[in-house]
């Protein structure tokens, strides 16, 4: 069984002891009937909206097209994100409540009065909050995340770079990632997103990876945004893991033949002002979690054996963690994506980018090769706390 399928079964069972507990939950509250038809309403809206997706899949489709935008945002919202925090709502409210049960079985305090009548006790409250959070935290998280998708910011940063050849003091890059063409994140949105690149009027435009978010129909138009992006020097894109969900052979022999020059594990050397820069792109490797770093270290060591020693390098990886292995071989410059900035952040340094990665997002360095993150200009997932989509811009300086 695919992970897909395993995540749909999964949050298939979450959905219906959710409804089996919320019928439990307003036993004893005033409006029962209401607060059980708002409730298996959710519930059953979820559920067909999840039956929907994986029907889809079955049958060959993208899961991405298979509902309208807002409402694949709600099913992604609550599946993917409100049923983590309802799990966590009721571990803690079940602490609670085997507190109080410890308290009474030792003679502490008496089980509160039932409530006099047309009054809501505080416990009732309580219910009628946690069953109304639901479809509350749904409708209100989905609207908040159409309005993200609309929107991305230019992220700069000048970058001193010890060994900076001195023709391409003031080199500016415009550094694109993840624009995940799909239902979440449109052409539209693309095309001011290609607007604002070339407004940058950049030395090279970059991209790496994650052109299309899943659905190889996507692509014919995802290469024309790609192609539309220009640099003084040039422009180049690598490939993600998002890129290759449908066909790796059929999104690869399309991209090779675009007009946007497509690497790889292979090379070109664009001249910048005169002086040559060489543009290495790290192919993705399906490889599972446990070995990942391993994989990628390898990869990473072998593409750089073409490394040009006239040449100013530059490593295109998808995955960040190349840098470990890019770093150890004194490149100077690593651009990468993948991450989303973390997608969900609650500040610098918590929430899900350091859950997964050594790096996430922004700028990292090691000696005299630096690393910078794109929390990425496209969207898989609709909503970003604390990451906001971006196009990097940079401007190297010699250290």
């Amino acid at each position: 069984m695919s992970v897909f399928l395993l995540i749909l079964v999964g949050v298939f069972a979450l959905n219906l002891a959710w409804a089996i507990g919320s019928v439990r939950l307003a036993r004893h509250v005033p409006g029962r009937v209401g607060w059980i038809v708002l409730n298996l309403g959710f519930v059953t809206a979820q559920l067909v909206g999840l039956a929907t997706l994986g029907f889809g899949r079955a049958r060959g489709m993208s899961w991405d097209r298979a509902l309208p935008k807002f409402a694949l945002s709600a099913v992604l919202l609550w599946n993917l994100l409100g049923l983590g925090l309802l799990l966590l709502a009721g571990m803690a409210a079940l602490v609670l409540r085997l507190g109080r049960f410890g308290r009474r079985r030792r003679g502490g305090a008496a089980p509160p009065p039932p409530p006099e009548p047309g009054h809501v006790s505080r416990g009732q409250f309580i219910k009628m909050t946690a069953l109304a959070a639901p479809s509350a935290f749904t409708v209100l998280v989905s609207a908040i995340s159409q309005a993200q998708l609309r929107h991305f910011r230019v992220r700069p940063f000048v970058l001193p770079v010890a060994g900076l050849p001195r023709d391409l003091d003031g080199m500016t890059i415009a550094h694109v990632s993840d624009m995940h063409l799909g239902e979440l994140t449109t052409a539209p949105v693309l095309r001011a997103m290609v607007k604002t690149v070339n407004d940058l009027k950049a030395d090279l435009v970059l991209l790496t990876g994650d052109l299309i978010n899943h659905d190889l129909a996507d692509l014919s138009e995802g290469l024309v945004l790609a192609s539309a992006m220009q640099g003084r020097y040039g422009h180049c894109m690598i490939e993600g893991n998002h890129d290759l969900f449908e066909s790796r052979a059929v999104f690869e022999a399309s991209a090779h033949r675009s007009s946007v020059p497509f690497l790889v594990n292979q090379s070109l050397t664009a001249r910048v002002r005169g002086c040559p820069v060489q543009l290495l792109g790290l192919r993705w490797d399906p490889s599972g979690m446990a070995d990942r770093d391993q994989v990628i270290g390898g990869a990473t060591r072998a593409l750089l054996a073409q490394r040009d020693p006239g040449a100013f390098p530059i490593l295109l990886a998808h995955h960040p963690h190349a840098f470990d292995a890019a770093a150890a071989m004194g490149i100077p410059l690593t651009l990468s994506g993948h991450t989303h900035g973390g997608q969900l952040m609650l500040g610098e340094d918590l929430g899900v980018g350091p859950m997964l990665y050594r790096y996430w997002s922004g700028h990292y360095l090691r000696a005299n090769s630096q690393l910078i993150v794109s929390n990425g200009v496209g969207n898989w997932f609709p909503l970003r706390v604390d990451a906001p989509a971006e196009i990097v811009h940079l401007t190297l300086r010699r250290a």
